[in-house]
């Protein structure tokens, strides 16, 4: 098994606090509206540690287990155990996001994946960067939609 490790910063106006709310504890409720292509996103569990959080899609689904949660400092780990990200090639994938304050009142997400392939299996860095763009752009979504319904996530 091989572990490949990708780091992205993401800085949005929208304050750490509501990020965290529209993409972590209160996702259910908020990527549906963001995103056309999610359907739902679904809890199994109370919503913390060891909850999964069952997304979805018009064209697949995913399933993350939450792995640990810190809704004080707004850093979350989680990990894809199921879905259609996860192939021949792929394990899991384990991911970490930190909403930390920016100096003008936003925020910058810091988003660490770590994809663990199943044998000698190897990634390619173009089929990463594609599901990392998709991923960064529902977030910038996100955001344009907490700045435009300031009552959300509030």
């Amino acid at each position: 098994m091989g572990v490949f490790s990708f780091f992205h910063e993401l800085k949005t106006n929208v304050s750490p606090k509501r990020m965290f709310k529209a993409l972590i504890t209160d996702n259910h409720d908020v990527l549906p509206k963001v995103s056309p292509s999610i359907k739902s996103v679904e809890t199994i569990g109370d919503g913390g540690v060891g909850s999964i959080k069952l997304t979805n899609f018009s064209d697949g689904y995913m399933k993350n287990r939450v792995d640990f949660l810190d809704a004080e400092n707004y850093v979350s780990k989680f990990t894809l155990v199921e879905g259609d990200a996860i192939d021949d090639k792929v394990e899991k994938v384990c991911y970490e996001m930190k909403f930390e304050d920016s100096k003008d009142g936003g925020c910058v997400i810091k988003i660490t994946s770590d994809y663990y392939t199943k044998g000698d299996a190897v990634l390619k860095e173009e089929d990463v960067k594609a599901g990392q763009d998709r991923a960064i752009g529902l977030y910038k979504a996100c955001a344009d939609y907490l700045v435009a319904n300031p009552h959300i996530c509030a």
